[in-house]
């Protein structure tokens, strides 16, 4: 059992770097720690699908010493605060998830049960719980600009250039001490016990180290090609496998940019639409069973509109699925080599943050791999399994019956046993966070919360309502969110007027602090 000294990343791009970076700032690379080099080749692109990510993001952003204006200003990046979803239910019909929780106030009743009861009226549940709703719809950013580096009074994540993303982080990772080599890896080679022993490369000869990590994309060179793990396929609960994605100029440079991510479901899928600072990124993810990629691409420069005429979508083909087994022996998979989900809720980066902060909280320095490999496949395994739930949340509840693919969708057969398990039970109770096992979650009880109700699932708790007894509370804790949410609104600036204040900002140097390694999970 040798100690890990030296760690070799193959492959680039999102998962790559911010591993990289990740690690070498974790493990004392550039201070003479745990050896860090990434290998990519120089013709391989970026895959990204979404460019939206989870509000976890800042917090591996800070653990990496970035700043938040670079950040901003260098990936063309806006801020994200949730998710706007359009006829998803019905045909007209739209609601929010905000990332803000809903407002909990110490003594004051859980708002929840008394919305169920029609205490809040008729207001969406998203907006009679918090203020986030408001704030978003209204183009305020989340935070000003006297706020700290990544603070701000509403939870917020961000939307950004992928290819810039990676770019930055590239910079970054190699001031951090990673060490890059442009080359293509040929084939793999392997130890007598069965591990990687180094990988070949055209340009540079034979590359060895400790533990490797299989950042290859879909081709997933070392886990898949080389240790055969196999991949288990999503398409019966998740159905979407194709997109089409273009980019889309603003029409004016101050035109207003929605802090939200806006999601509209179409006949057999769905479009994304996120503003950047410079323009829009919009895509199509829809299912080839249940429409042809002619007609996908219909529905995509429908819904852009005349703008779309000068633009040729990019066409990608979507692998649904994750392994089982993403760490064997001294190999471990990050990114898309190790699975991937619909980019529904930006849950593609978020997978990446978790993989990077379990690598670098369980590090064998020793040598010992078995034990961390099995804490690790263990984690992964349950996050990606309540990942697929929280998707198929959003398709299984909808009342939309006008083309097959949303009949099959609402379709139980579709649903996942956990999920049909949970949706029984909330039909006579609401979600309550002992459903949840916070460490293994990349989605709070909130967000469930948000999509269930959004989605108008009817929980009775007309059984329960003697049990029910703060309902005056209740109402003047809905009122106080209104109230304080117009107080928001005069006191946060215009997300696109806050975005170029801080692309104006001279960015500052790398911070030195430590990285919240919690903070990331």
């Amino acid at each position: 059992m040798n100690p890990i000294r030296h760690i070799l990343i193959v492959g680039g791009g999102t998962a790559g770097w911010l591993t990289a970076a990740f690690l070498a700032r974790t493990l004392g690379t550039a201070a003479g720690g745990v050896r860090v080099t990434l290998v990519e080749s120089s013709d391989i692109g970026i895959i990204g699908v979404g460019e939206g990510t989870f509000p976890s993001i800042r917090g591996t952003l800070a653990a990496i010493g970035l700043d938040e204006a670079r950040f901003i200003r260098e990936c063309d990046a806006t801020f994200k605060q949730g998710v706007s979803f359009v006829d998803w239910s019905r045909v007209g019909e739209r609601y929010f998830h905000p990332f803000n929780a809903p407002s909990q106030r110490p003594g004051a009743p859980e708002l929840m049960p008394y919305w169920l009861l029609g205490e809040a009226g008729e207001r969406a549940f998203a907006d009679a719980v918090s203020m986030q709703q408001r704030v978003a719809d209204a183009s305020r950013a989340p935070k000003r600009a006297s706020d700290g580096d990544w603070l701000g009074p509403m939870n917020y994540a961000y939307h950004f250039d992928a290819g810039k993303f990676a770019t930055l982080l590239a910079t970054h990772a190699q001031s951090l001490g990673v060490e890059r080599v442009i080359a293509t890896v040929e084939r793999v080679e392997r130890r007598g016990d069965g591990g990687i022993a180094s990988v070949v490369t055209r340009e540079r000869g034979t590359l060895s180290a400790d533990l490797f990590v299989d950042c290859s994309g879909f081709r997933a060179l070392l886990i898949g090609e080389t240790l055969g793990a196999p991949r288990k396929p999503l398409n019966d609960v998740l159905f979407v496998d194709r997109a089409l994605a273009v980019q889309v100029p603003w029409p004016a440079a101050d035109t207003a940019i929605p802090s939200y991510t806006i999601s509209t479901a179409h006949e057999a899928g769905w479009t994304w639409d996120i503003g950047l600072h410079r323009r829009r990124g919009v895509g199509y993810v829809y299912s080839s069973r249940h429409t042809s990629d002619e007609q996908a691409e219909r529905v995509l420069r429908g819904y852009v509109g005349s703008a779309s005429d000068a633009l040729t979508p990019r066409f990608l083909k979507l692998e649904t699925g994750y392994r089982e087994t993403q760490w064997i022996g001294n190999c471990v998979a990050v990114g898309l080599s190790a699975g991937f989900l619909e980019p529904l809720e930006s849950s593609g980066i978020g997978l990446i943050e978790t993989a990077a902060y379990l690598i670098g909280y369980l590090f064998p320095a020793d040598g010992n791999l078995e034990p961390a490999a099995r804490q690790f496949n263990e984690h992964m395994r349950a996050r990606f399994e309540r990942i697929v739930d929280f998707l198929k949340l959003h398709y299984c509840l909808t009342r939309r019956d006008d083309n097959a693919f949303w009949r099959d969708n609402a379709d139980p057969s579709s649903w996942t046993p956990t999920l049909r398990d949970r949706l029984a039970q909330w039909r006579s109770r609401p979600p309550h966070r002992l459903d949840f096992i916070a460490d293994l979650e990349m989605y709070p009880p909130s967000s469930w919360q948000y999509v269930l109700y959004g989605m108008g699932y009817p929980t009775d708790l007309s059984h329960a309502r003697p049990a029910w007894l703060r309902a005056a509370e209740a109402r003047q804790e809905f009122a106080m969110i209104a109230q304080v949410a117009q107080r928001a609104l005069a006191d946060l600036p215009d997300h696109r007027a806050l975005v170029d204040a801080l692309c104006a900002r001279a960015s500052a140097p790398a911070r030195d602090a430590k990285p919240a390694l919690r903070s990331v999970a």
